[in-house]
Order: C-alpha cells, then structure tokens, then sequence
C-alpha cells in the first residue's frame, strides 16, 4: 500500500502535517503596520528586536507612495486594522496577527493567552476601538507600556550577539 500522500500514515507533528501540505504555510509572516503610529511603531520595534529566527518581515504602511499592499487590501484597510501576510499568502487582520507574531518573536505565553476563550472575546471586540483611536493615545503612556519590553528585548538580543561571537558593546 503506497502511504506517500495518505495523511493517515504521517507522523504527528506539525511539522510533519505541514511537509505533506495539510497545514498552510505561515512563516515567514509579513507584518503591514502604521510607523506614524507612536503605539504602533514601539510595538514593531519590540518586535524586531525578538526576531531573531526571522519569521516576521516588516513593512512600514505610512511611508509616503506606499504601493504594496497585499491582493484584495487597500491603504485604507491597512491603516484600519493590522494585516499581515502569511507565507502561502493567506491575509489575516486584527487580533489573530498578534498571536501569530508572539508566537514568531518568542512570546509564546502572550499569544496563549491570547487564545484563551475570555481573553480572545475581549481582545476580538476591543482591537477594532483600540485601533481606531491609537494616534490618540499620549506618547508617554505608551512608552512606559513598552519601554520595559524593548529595554529587556534589547539586552537579549546584545547577549545572543555576544554569544555569538560578534563583537560586544557594553
């Protein structure tokens, strides 16, 4: 009995399901985000800075003559709610974008908590507002939300370089 496309026969990991094509492609995940945004912009700098297996791209939406948008988006629906783009090139948006890029940056246990049912419901119905009214939010609110996170990012990413055997600065 030939086993090769019989899902029956495959192993049980992800992994395995993903080589036989039965689970699409995240990874790498394009990230579409508003730089002008004070929220927005620290988020992807945390972000960046826990990207070191590269599984997030990102794209700055607000430079000006932005054309790349991904098929069936517009500027405005980028600048509306956060989008990504998955590497089979499925477009997620709001809430599920940031549980995919947790789990991408190592934040695991934020994108699990994330998946919990009240949790999700809560994060689901409150984004769209959050979203909407994020350039208003104060600068200083939102770097002490995210300074502590982009400092301890930071000096993980310095040591991972350290150990790497790149030079170190102190």
């Amino acid at each position: 009995m030939n086993t090769t496309n019989n899902p029956t026969s495959l192993g049980n990991t992800r992994h395995d399901r993903l080589k036989a094509g039965l689970i699409p492609a995240i990874y790498p995940l394009t990230l579409y985000y508003d730089g002008s945004c004070p929220m927005c912009h620290a988020e992807m700098h945390n972000l960046m800075l826990r990207n070191t297996g590269e599984l997030l791209a990102f794209v700055d939406i607000s430079v000006p003559g932005f054309s790349g948008q991904p098929p069936a988006t517009t500027q405005k629906d980028l600048m509306t709610l956060m989008h990504a783009r998955q590497a089979d090139g499925t477009v997620i948006k709001g809430v599920d974008v940031f549980r995919l890029a947790y789990a991408a940056a190592g934040l695991g246990w934020v994108s699990a908590l994330f998946r919990l049912p009240v949790v999700s419901t809560v994060a689901d119905r409150l984004y769209p507002y959050l979203a909407r009214y994020r350039n208003r939010i104060p600068r200083r609110l939102v770097q002490l939300a995210f300074e502590t996170a982009a400092r301890r990012a930071a000096a993980r990413a310095q040591a991972r370089q350290c150990k790497a055997g790149d030079a170190c600065r102190l």
